[in-house]
């Protein structure tokens, strides 16, 4: 095992990347977190900006309010108008790289009108190489605005089936929360979290306060309220090992969950 720099780039510079010591050698450098004391909030497309002024009001009054002490990197998700670009694009027969830059052009669009809501308070959308500036952003306003799809593109995984872009806004702002080593992860969706069973088409489902990703696939809930890829993401999760799933038209639940209570679901790594 590597215990200096020098020990792991002579590993680096031997062995084949994929080398089961070097991989090790790797993780075992020490943790480093570069905005431990932000938190990720990720505001629905289809959940919560679809809804229009009714929705979308309240979070932004919230949002003002508690960036005076919470520091908050906002993801807008796509929603509505992506699925209607996703079955068109896959109607043409075409690839999920291209559906992924649709549905990025739609993300795109909800961050621009969070932001025009917000330009007032100081707090800007940044995308692209404005992410640099996040430390900046946050020191002078305390939050900031990104498109919560990942910048796959054409380079985007192709599902194991079907076409549809398997890495969307759900799994975007998580792996920003991730690689920054934010300290927290909150979903802003419009249920209460997670049930047993979908509470929009099914009757008296159980409300579900907490779970571990394994207990989510042992009971076939892995895509019920989150995209699948993201119970794997937290899985293999260094910094992020548990997300936040609150209901975004309860006024005051954004607020109660950056505050820490447990409101909502919490899906836990282990």
């Amino acid at each position: 095992m590597a215990h200096t720099t020098a020990e792991l780039e002579e590993l680096l510079m031997q062995r084949s990347l994929t080398d089961t010591q070097l991989q090790a050698a790797a993780a075992a450098a020490p943790d480093f977190r570069i905005l431990p004391e932000a938190t990720v909030i990720k505001i629905g497309g289809q959940s919560v900006i679809d809804r229009g002024r009714a929705a979308v009001y309240p979070l932004v009054e919230e949002i003002v309010a508690a960036r005076k002490q919470h520091k908050l990197l906002i993801g807008t998700g796509a929603g509505t108008r992506a699925r209607h670009l996703y079955s068109i694009a896959a109607g043409l027969n075409l690839p999920a790289g291209v559906l992924a830059q649709l549905g990025a052009s739609v993300a795109d669009q909800n961050a621009a009108m969070l932001g025009s809501l917000l330009a007032q308070y100081g707090i800007s959308t940044v995308d692209g190489a404005g992410l640099a500036a996040l430390p900046l952003y946050l020191a002078e306003v305390s939050a900031v605005i990104f498109s919560g799809m990942p910048p796959y593109k054409l380079w985007m995984r192709p599902p194991a089936d079907g076409v549809l872009p398997p890495y969307r806004t759900d799994a975007g702002c998580f792996l920003l929360a991730e690689q920054f080593g934010c300290k927290a992860m909150i979903y802003v969706k419009d249920e209460n979290g997670l049930y047993t069973a979908n509470p929009k088409t099914s009757k008296n489902p159980t409300f579900i306060p907490k779970i571990s990703v394994d207990e989510m696939k042992s009971a076939g809930l892995h895509d019920s309220i989150l995209e699948f890829p993201v119970l794997d993401l937290l899985k293999s999760a260094q910094h992020v090992r548990q997300v936040q799933v609150v209901n975004g038209l309860v006024p005051g639940n954004l607020t109660r969950a950056l505050a820490g209570e447990h409101v909502g679901t919490i899906i836990t790594a282990n």
